[in-house]
């Protein structure tokens, strides 16, 4: 507030001014909480005002000048002026739609007036005997609350004019804003709260009231205003009094505590309220409670209209068991009190509702047997099942402590009448379960189920059992031998599976096997598994195609197990280089170079141009490929990726990190390094890292030879054998010792005419007197189209054996033959997938995991 002389001040909605002799400064709220009571200034009016009572709404302010009411702008221009009989003690807004809200004013002569900023006529309310001292109107505008002269509270039905009641020491009033028959009044230091027509409750508290709002009251203490928080218990409690639950839960919403809801809740309850004792329940979250008045609404609704029937239920909720036992027993119910008794594990009470029936007692015994296995008597508890009859879960007990003898005990003492299928079904899955096998064989065999029984030698991994039964049993067949191959392919024996379906005569199952294995793979992304998975493929395909070609060689056969060969071949290798790619982009770290991680994604770039392999996501490769080339300097092939990667639908996540990798790239020179092109080993020519036409050099059309750990090129060259040679004969050639090479470096004989002569020959190396290096020189492509190399028998026996590389796949594939341009770079081969790698690369790989990184097989690396 402002200034040292304030006159005055008024609270109307989210609006306050206080009244200051030279100028008025109109406040709003500074937020839209109803509680709080921080305000900024809106509007500063400059004018000398001289009023008694002054209050604000929400375009205007109102004046009051003894017996007349000004209404001012808050720019200060006078808008309208009523004059009134008698002196105006008291003015309050009573709210309405802005610029048009309704004030009550109190006239010394004890008149009651209503007025509208937008009207100039005032309405008469009531006329009373004294002078006025405060005002307020109800939320309904039904009830007038009047505080006159001698400080007493008289409460009017404002249609018929009728006194309802009266509070003496009373100096202001507030209706509750959310209750219509609640209010507030105070006097003498003391804060009253008054519902219906009940008795009062009071506390201390300095001031006057100006609002109540729910469990709110707003006091005016000279210049402050405070809010104070009232329980609404009292006023609850009142309503729950007389019954009324209906009015206790409106004044339960107004702000009670928990013990409070629960009171009602109970009450309401108990006097068969399910509707508010529901809603009651729901606030104090007692799911228990709930389910109680559900249970008692379903059986209503079926037809129980008794209210007394539900009685003893709601009492032993409460945990008043006597009397709901006095109950059920007067409305005939000794059942449900032998229920309540046994639930409570109070047996012995329990059994003094009994009725002597079977089913009575069965039932007791089985709650007391219930009760035994609950306080962890397995014991005792099994013992009173077996008692009642209750052999499942007799079974059950025995099963889960692992009493064997008592389980085959029981099936052997039992009469047949007794032994049920589902019985001994169940002995049967408890014995298998507790390893005992023969009994549950036992069981299986006196149930007749050959299927079960062959399950259970498929689970148990007891092959030969199974075989016999199938043997026996010829339609098991499929049974017994699908899972055997499965059970092969999980324990890495691929051979065994698919000798086993061949046995079966079931090829077509094992390769659909392998298909299906890659397929779970790929969706669950173990792309490791899926190249394994497609390798084994490739093994099918080549077995298969070795098959055709040694019968009747239908070519058509053969070619279609060709064309799967080459397929699952190339898949293998994409899934297994597309593993480390998804590791990098999935896993925090790698232990990976950046250099192998960019030579891995340009071989996955140049392998999915055309057709992309399911599961294989092209934004990895290419993030993958512009992250790393950007690394290690290949700023071309990273600006390649990266303008790749903006045709592609990224993740949300990504965008920024590959915006920004667009934006830094293009800072870098638009070129790579020279030590990380390529060289093709065959015409020497330098290629840049990426080629549209795949991996192959841009000027011979030779394909590049990958190490499968690095993905380096490796410095081999491809060649054909002439028509003619078979790949014996030309193993017999590679294996001939080669002729020496010339290593002369001076005087050379030679003959000129009729004279010999002597002449100093140039250096040789060996090398460039070698004839697959002088075939390589005489080659050259035409029209860009690729010219394969092709050696003769001279040739091949020209070549040391320790330079040349054959991959042998046999026949109808053929072998592949590769010349080491570089011999002093070692280079290995796995003989089982004919993968190449360099020499330290696979070793470390084999000391690593014992096996070929490819196609794991296993490899003594001692």
């Amino acid at each position: 507030m402002q200034g040292p002389h304030q006159e005055d001040s008024s609270l109307q909605e989210q609006t306050c001014r206080p009244a200051i002799a030279d100028r008025i400064v109109v406040y709003e709220v500074a937020s839209h909480e109803p509680t709080d009571m921080q305000y900024k200034v809106k509007e500063k009016i400059v004018k000398h005002v001289e009023c008694s009572l002054l209050v604000v709404c929400s375009q205007n302010l109102v004046l009051c000048l003894e017996k007349r009411l000004q209404s001012l702008s808050f720019s200060g221009e006078k808008i309208r002026e009523w004059v009134m009989e008698s002196q105006i003690r008291y003015i309050k807004v009573v709210g309405g739609p802005p610029g048009r809200e309704g004030l009550l004013v109190g006239l010394k002569n004890g008149q009651v007036l209503k007025v509208f900023v937008d009207n100039p006529f005032p309405v008469v309310l009531l006329k009373h005997q004294n002078s006025v001292r405060c005002l307020d109107l109800s939320a309904s505008r039904t009830k007038l609350a009047v505080v006159d002269e001698r400080n007493t509270l008289l409460v009017y039905d404002v249609v018929t004019k009728e006194l309802l009641y009266q509070e003496p020491k009373a100096n202001s009033v507030a209706w509750n804003t959310s209750c219509e028959d609640m209010l507030c009044y105070s006097g003498e230091g003391m804060l009253s709260i008054k519902a219906n027509n009940f008795s009062t409750h009071q506390q201390r508290q300095q001031g006057f009231v100006v609002g109540f709002t729910a469990s709110k009251i707003f006091c005016l203490d000279f210049f402050a205003m405070t809010c104070v928080d009232v329980p609404q218990s009292a006023p609850m409690i009142q309503y729950l009094e007389r019954k009324l639950y209906k009015d206790a839960y409106k004044i339960g919403c107004l702000g009670v505590t928990e013990g409070d809801w629960n009171t009602l809740a109970l009450e309401a309850l108990e006097g068969m309220d399910f509707d508010i004792s529901k809603k009651a329940f729901h606030r104090l979250r007692d799911l228990r409670f709930l389910e109680l008045i559900h249970s008692i609404e379903e059986r209503k609704r079926r037809g129980e209209t008794n209210n007394h029937v539900f009685l003893p239920d709601i009492l032993a909720y409460q945990g008043k068991f006597s009397e709901a036992a006095k109950l059920y027993i007067q409305g005939g119910q000794s059942e449900k009190a032998m229920e309540m008794y046994t639930d409570l594990r109070q047996f012995d009470k329990a059994k003094e509702f009994v009725v002597t029936t079977d089913k009575n007692v069965k039932q007791l015994v089985t709650k007391q047997a219930d009760w035994f296995k609950t306080t962890n008597d397995p014991q005792a508890a099994c013992d009173m099942y077996v008692a009642a009859g209750e052999y499942l879960k007799a079974v059950d007990i025995m099963g889960e402590n692992g009493w064997v003898d008592r389980i085959v005990g029981l099936v052997h003492d039992l009469d047949k009448a007794s032994q049920s299928n589902e019985l001994l079904y169940k002995c049967a899955t408890y014995l298998k379960n507790l390893s005992q096998y023969s009994y549950a064989a036992e069981v299986y065999e006196k149930l007749k189920d050959i299927k079960s029984l062959v399950s259970m030698y498929i689970s148990i991994q007891q092959w030969n059992e199974a075989f016999s039964l199938a043997m026996q049993h010829p339609e098991f067949k499929d049974d017994v031998y699908t899972p055997y191959a499965t059970w092969l392919v999980e324990n890495d024996k691929f051979d065994e599976a698919q000798e086993a379906l061949n046995k079966a005569g079931r090829q077509n199952e094992a390769i659909h096997l392998l298909e299906q294995l890659a397929e779970n793979a790929i969706k669950e992304s173990r792309f490791d598994d899926a190249g394994f998975y497609y390798w084994m493929l490739t093994k099918s395909a080549l077995e298969s195609a070795r098959k055709e070609a040694q019968g009747e060689a239908n070519q058509q056969a053969i070619g279609v197990h060709k064309e799967n060969f080459y397929k699952f071949k190339e898949l293998s290798e994409v899934y297994y280089v597309y593993h480390h790619i998804r590791r990098y982009t999935d896993q925090p770290f790698t232990s990976l170079l950046p250099e192998a991680l960019m030579n891995m994604s340009r071989f996955l770039a140049h392998k999915i141009t055309a057709k992309v392999p399911p599961g294989v996501s092209q934004v990895a490769v290419y993030l993958t490929l512009a992250k790393q080339s950007k690394t290690v300097g290949a700023f071309k092939l990273a600006r390649y990726a990266y303008e790749k990667l903006k045709t592609l639908r990224t993740p949300g996540h990504l965008q920024e990190a590959i915006d920004m990798g667009c934006v830094t790239v293009r800072s870098k020179p638009f070129m790579d390094k020279e030590d990380l092109l390529p060289m093709c080993y065959r015409c020497s020519t330098t290629n840049q890292l990426f080629n549209t036409a795949g991996s192959i050099c841009t000027n011979c059309r030779q394909p590049f030879v990958f190490s499968f750990v690095s993905f380096e090129v490796l410095p081999v060259v491809e060649f054909f054998l002439a028509e003619g040679i078979s790949d014996d004969e030309a193993m017999k050639l590679i294996q001939m010792e080669a002729p020496r090479r010339s290593k002369n470096q001076g005087w050379k004989e030679a003959e000129q005419g009729n004279a010999q002569v002597l002449k100093l020959d140039e250096a040789d190396d060996g090398r460039d007197g070698d004839p697959f290096t002088k075939l390589l020189n005489t080659l050259h492509s035409t029209n860009g189209e690729f010219v394969p190399v092709v050696v003769d028998r001279e040739t091949l026996q020209a070549m040391h054996r320790t330079e040349v590389i054959v991959k042998k796949w046999g026949a109808p594939i053929g072998n592949q033959y590769y010349q080491s341009i570089i011999p002093d770079i070692g280079i290995a081969i796995c003989r089982n997938c004919n993968q190449l790698f360099h020499s330290d690369d696979y070793e470390m790989q084999i000391l690593a995991k014992d096996s070929c990184p490819f196609c794991r097989r296993v490899v003594d690396s001692s």
